[in-house]
């Protein structure tokens, strides 16, 4: 059943074209011929999980599949989560409209710890039980009813996650779900497509199912599972493996082209990976050794793609993803081909943190365009002993080049991430970031430069699973003692701005990240204290008591009170054995580096026995060298199940055809007059900006730009329109390089804009032409006005009546300085004509009104409260305004 959310989404709620779910490129398949029907879920709002990567990709790969739909769902804002409540309505996904519940499988991504609150606020929305036991007992209970129960069709979807967190240690979030995906999904999600296929029209029961998928490489069913009282984990059954694999799969660009929001997204750009996983080693990070082994895109298919990705959505700006682009040996060629072949279209690059020791010239003239955007590296540590101990792989020499050659490139602030509580670390150490932010300012100075300023991002060492360092913890105590001293280091140093993660959250992550099933209680009852994600930016306060008192209730606060005291302090117990010379005391005592970790049965390919052995080297100071480009550190991922490093050598580095330069040249002028209906009335005034852009992007025509240091498409709109209002009158001004056939230049832009925009008309206008918003005069709209009160026709008529008789209808309005003025509204009206009248809901009348009023650009305006204003002083009843429709914009001589 389509979930009817008319009275839902409305433009009394935030941003409501983010649950329109009619994105460019999004892809709408019948639903009736689906044999699978999936829904993606992003737990977390629109604008974050619209413009993730790998929820792009993986819905792209769903929808060219066979007899399978994927649609998408988003964490609904806090009003429409409220509204959905009050109207026990089920939440639902975007495109169909349809329930969550009437899917067959609903996957979340879940790539942080402390996430799965939301995945439960979603699941509760949807009307969905929580747990894999509650889901079971429902469909048992459905079957007592008489409803049949061992059908898939009649019961509640299934419900997976996958990403980061979910693959390093599932268990604390093992309640919630029939499986876990594990690893890259491009290829495993399509062979689960086919099991649950295969099982649909089988007729199998949910168990079945679920132990056919169990069989699938990466899949982990919880149920099959049980914990011992050692933590680790056990399959209960013979027919199940014993560890469950990580998927590797090899990064496909083509499918990164997709979803072009109408809302501004935090990653608004193409984004196309070049290079999936990382093999520099840094023993706390917990993505480079989930993704071993390092897989190279070829050169040629990712030029393609952001050729082909920029032609199709419109964007001006790209970015190139990996966890280590600098390590992509083919960047500057890519990045250079790209910014040749697309020089004349105002495009800019961006990529994310970067090796700072691979940051050259090559790098730095491809990044950025006519807008150069932000630059960020990460040292992780202050001193060469401490980046040492990490297997950062950088040196002073290193780090020094590298920020030198960004700010003789023009880079004036650049961001640097630091890392505290790090094993082995001594306050040396730690002050050894400040010394090292002002070391290399005072390399960076010159005449007639800024001081080059430092953003830094302090953050508190988080032991994650499978990785060297997951035996190590750091006190709570500790980390804020340590933050202290550099806050007053950093009092004597200008020019630098220092965050640093409130130790709270470090505390919390570890307790979560490392935890066993015992969590689950802990997560649920976090969540129904209200402990969502977005409570952690609105009231860190509070949402740090929700997950504390859930603890507390849980009876698990003595182990958390162990994290926050830092329960396992390797570099500690050494310092320790030294002073005391016992050396007859292995490394594994007091904490045995061999007692069984929660996360033992999910086999990423990494021997633990390595991981040990990597401890040991970085008790002393031993790097590891990069296996993509020297030998092999024996870490056990290369072979059959995980594959091998790819690693391509660079193609030339095509020579530099210049900066964009833009064309402010204005050959011809056109004025359009468009309208705006349907549910793009739901979007925003500065969002159909973006789109006119785009728009022109996609159609090839050949729009003038502005000059200066950030350069614009010569498009501008008369005036904006109400959220909510739709719309038959509006009109933009176009100014082109060369001349173009009007029904030319109607015809590419309609064909690229959404059918809810009509272009109505198209006409060239003398370039010295006033623009249309300084040449408005009037406004004809038709408003929609329901009477809070019983009324006839004849008294609507009459009120209208009235109101043109009068000289004077005085309003006090407040200027933007804060001070009380009366205007007369009656000067302002021209027209004013009550076209229909009709009974609406609990036996009100409602009327539709014409009028035609000033809008001037100098202030003088009628608004359609005010005509309502009028109807309220004459009638003496109170009046609700229902829709708003601009007829048509007027234009003076």
């Amino acid at each position: 059943m389509v979930v009817a959310v008319e009275k839902l989404i409305t433009s009394d709620i935030l941003k409501p074209a983010r649950y329109l779910g009619n994105e460019l490129l999004a892809v709408h398949k019948p639903w009736d011929t689906a044999a699978i029907r999936w829904v993606l879920t992003y737990p977390e709002v629109y604008e974050v999980g619209a413009s993730n990567l790998g929820h792009i990709i993986l819905y792209n790969i769903l929808n060219a599949q066979p007899r399978q739909l994927c649609d998408r769902a988003y964490l609904p804002g806090k009003d429409l989560a409220a509204k959905l409540r009050e109207t026990n309505t089920p939440l639902f996904a975007v495109e169909s409209k349809r329930s969550l519940a009437e899917f067959d499988i609903l996957g979340f991504s879940l790539s942080y710890e402390l996430g799965a609150t939301n995945i439960l606020e979603m699941l509760d929305l949807a009307g969905i039980p929580l747990t894999w036991r509650e889901r079971q007992q429902s469909r048992g209970a459905e079957g007592q009813g008489g409803r049949e129960s061992t059908d898939t069709q009649s019961s509640f979807p299934l419900i997976f996650a996958g990403g980061q967190t979910a693959t390093s240690n599932p268990e604390p979030y093992a309640d919630f779900f029939d499986f876990i995906a594990l690893g890259d999904g491009e290829e495993l999600l399509p062979e689960i497509g086919l099991v649950l296929e295969e099982g649909k029209q089988a007729g199998l029961s949910r168990e079945n199912l679920l132990l056919d998928l169990a069989q699938i490489p990466g899949v982990y069913v919880p149920q099959f599972y049980d914990m011992a009282e050692d933590g680790s984990v056990h399959p209960l059954r013979p027919d199940v493996p014993k560890r469950i694999l990580r998927r590797v799969a090899t990064p496909i660009p083509a499918y990164s082209i997709g979803l072009v929001p109408y809302v501004e997204t935090v990653h608004d750009r193409l984004t196309i990976e070049i290079r999936r996983g990382c093999t520099r080693g840094c023993r706390f990070c917990q993505p480079g050794m989930l993704t071993r082994p390092a897989r190279d895109v070829e050169p040629d298919k990712v030029v393609e793609a952001i050729e082909q990705g920029m032609r199709a959505t419109g964007y001006n700006e790209f970015s190139l993803l990996s966890l280590s682009c600098s390590d992509y040996l083919s960047l500057p060629a890519v990045g250079m081909e790209i910014k040749n072949r697309l020089k004349n279209e105002n495009i800019s690059l961006t990529l994310p943190s970067q090796r700072v020791d691979r940051f050259d010239e090559n790098i730095a003239n491809i990044l950025g365009g006519t807008r150069q955007g932000g630059l960020t590296f990460a040292p992780e540590a202050g001193t060469q002993r401490m980046r040492d101990i990490v297997n950062k792989g950088l040196t002073n020499e290193e780090l020094l080049r590298g920020v030198k050659t960004a700010w003789e490139q023009g880079w004036d602030k650049i961001k640097l991430y630091f890392m505290i509580g790090l094993p082995g670390e001594t306050d040396a150490d730690v002050l050894g970031i400040a010394e090292t932010v002002s070391w290399l300012q005072r390399e960076c100075r010159g005449k007639g430069r800024k001081p080059l300023n430092f953003n830094l991002t302090i953050s508190n060492f988080t032991p994650k699973p499978h990785t060297p360092f997951q035996w190590h913890s750091v006190s709570t105590a500790e980390f804020k003692r340590k933050q202290n001293l550099l806050r007053q280091e950093f009092r004597r140093i200008k020019a630098v701005k220092v965050n640093f993660t409130d130790v709270r959250i470090s505390a919390m992550e570890d307790f979560v990240g490392r935890g066993d099933r015992n969590l689950s209680k802990v997560v649920r009852l976090a969540w129904e204290l209200g402990a969502g994600m977005d409570s952690w930016y609105e009231n860190l306060d509070r949402a740090f008591s929700a997950w504390g008192s859930a603890i507390a209730q849980a009876d698990l606060d003595w182990k958390y009170r162990q994290v926050e005291n830092g329960e396992w302090n390797l570099f500690h117990i050494e310092a320790q054995k030294s002073t005391e010379a016992e050396e007859n005391i292995s490394l594994s005592t007091p904490h045995s580096l061999d007692i069984p970790l929660p996360w033992d049965h999910i086999d990423t390919g990494i021997d633990k026995k390595w991981l040990q052995e990597d401890l040991q080297r970085a008790l002393e100071a031993a790097i590891v060298p990069d296996c993509s480009f020297e030998g092999c550190s024996h870490c056990g991922v290369c072979g059959t199940d995980f594959g091998h490093n790819v690693v391509i050598e660079s193609p030339a580095i095509p020579k530099f055809a210049g900066e964009f330069v833009p064309n402010t040249t204005k050959a011809q002028r056109l004025r359009v007059w468009f309208g705006k209906q349907g549910n793009m009335a739901l979007m925003s005034h500065l969002d159909l900006i973006r789109l006119f852009d785009r728009v022109v992007r996609r159609s090839g025509l050949p729009i003038a730009f502005t000059g200066g240091f950030h350069p614009m498409p010569r498009i501008s709109l008369a005036t904006a329109l109400a959220l909510g209002a739709t719309s038959s009158g509006e009109i933009a001004d176009f100014e082109l390089t060369v001349p173009v056939e009007v029904d030319t230049f109607r015809e590419k832009l309609a064909s690229e804009m959404p059918t809810d925009i009509p272009i109505y008309n198209v006409e060239q206008i003398d370039l010295k032409a006033s623009a249309a918003t300084q040449l408005l005069e009037s406004a004809e709209y038709l408003i929609t006005v329901a009477a809070l009160a019983e009324t006839t026709p004849i008294q609507w008529q009459t009120w209208i009546d009235t109101i043109k008789a009068k000289e004077e209808l005085w309003y006090e309005q407040t200027t933007k300085s804060g001070k009380s003025q009366l205007i007369n509204l009656r000067d302002r009206l021209f027209e004013l004509e009550l076209v229909e009248t009709h009974n609406s809901i609990a036996e009100c009348m409602s009327s539709v009104i014409r009028y035609l009023g000033s809008y001037r650009q100098d202030g003088l305006l009628l608004r359609p409260e005010q005509i309502l204003f009028m109807l309220e002083t004459v009638a003496g009843v109170e009046f609700q305004l229902l829709h708003i429709h601009r007829n048509r914009l007027i234009l003076g001589v």
